[in-house]
């Protein structure tokens, strides 16, 4: 009869410590953080790579997100898709965005579910509205600190052939010039074997919202769009075959995603070049 009792408070000891962690992996799953990558150790251009934020809440008139931009005062904000949602309001996403356009230099490309929303147009002539560069297979050069740096964007392939998809690549590629750090801008990470046609010094990415659920201690995620089960690349930088480097960034949806994140806080990444 002891014996019965003690397996009974085992496993109640058991149960309790699985709940315990998949309620702590929950909440961390909803505290924004910030993320800081070494690309050029001394580089003098800070910047800021915000992706997936699908129009998502961070506290009222999205202070909480505007605050940690601005403590990290960066040079130029990079917006790599999804920033609106097909689903969500736009109120939270143009709230953010009216912040920050005034203060920093900002680029835009659009993600999947701007096109899913079918008013991608419409989306992308508010952001042009506000001063941001919104990058649709271009390339626009400028000089921060006594560096000329080239940012290219692509649109995101949802709805378009992949000829005209890799048409832009190729376009905004050829606005580049050899002796400038050369950036890409694209939502989707997944789409390695054509940037690996291209010298291009730095990818920068999102959609892949740190597959969802991510494994501990293996910077592997479980699911992730375009790649699916165990996708290869969810968080992090990852050096392609070419020699580029590529990050992708867990983004900051939250309340949009139809699967709840787990182990996989939101964050915002932060680096220098």
């Amino acid at each position: 009869m002891r014996n019965n009792k003690d397996n009974k408070r085992r496993l109640i000891k058991i149960l309790a410590v699985i709940l315990f962690i998949l309620v702590a992996g929950w909440i961390i799953s909803w505290i924004p953080g910030t993320t800081e990558l070494e690309i050029v150790p001394e580089g003098n251009v800070r910047c800021v790579l915000i992706t997936d934020l699908h129009s998502c809440y961070y506290g009222k008139d999205m202070k909480t997100l505007v605050k940690m931009v601005d403590k990290q005062d960066p040079d130029i904000i990079f917006l790599s898709g999804d920033i609106f949602d097909d689903k969500i309001p736009d109120d939270n996403t143009k709230d953010f965005l009216e912040q920050i356009a005034g203060k920093y230099i900002c680029f835009y490309v659009t993600g999947n579910h701007e096109y899913w929303s079918g008013r991608v147009d419409e989306m992308c002539s508010y952001v042009d509205s506000l001063g941001i560069t919104v990058l649709r297979g271009e390339c626009s050069a400028i000089e921060v600190n006594g560096k000329i740096i080239d940012v290219c964007g692509v649109d995101d392939p949802t709805y378009m052939a992949d000829a005209a998809w890799k048409s832009q690549l190729e376009v905004a590629w050829e606005g580049t010039t050899e002796e400038h750090y050369k950036i890409l801008l694209s939502h989707r990470p997944e789409k390695v074997e054509e940037y690996e046609e291209y010298d291009f010094d730095l990818i920068l990415t999102g959609h892949a919202h740190g597959g969802q659920i991510m494994i501990p201690f293996l910077n592997r995620g479980l699911l992730a769009p375009d790649q699916w089960l165990f996708p290869k690349y969810v968080n992090g930088i990852y050096e392609i075959s070419n020699g580029s480097q590529m990050i992708v960034s867990r983004g900051l949806a939250r309340e949009s995603t139809p699967l709840p994140r787990y182990f996989n806080n939101p964050e915002m990444i932060v680096f220098n070049i």
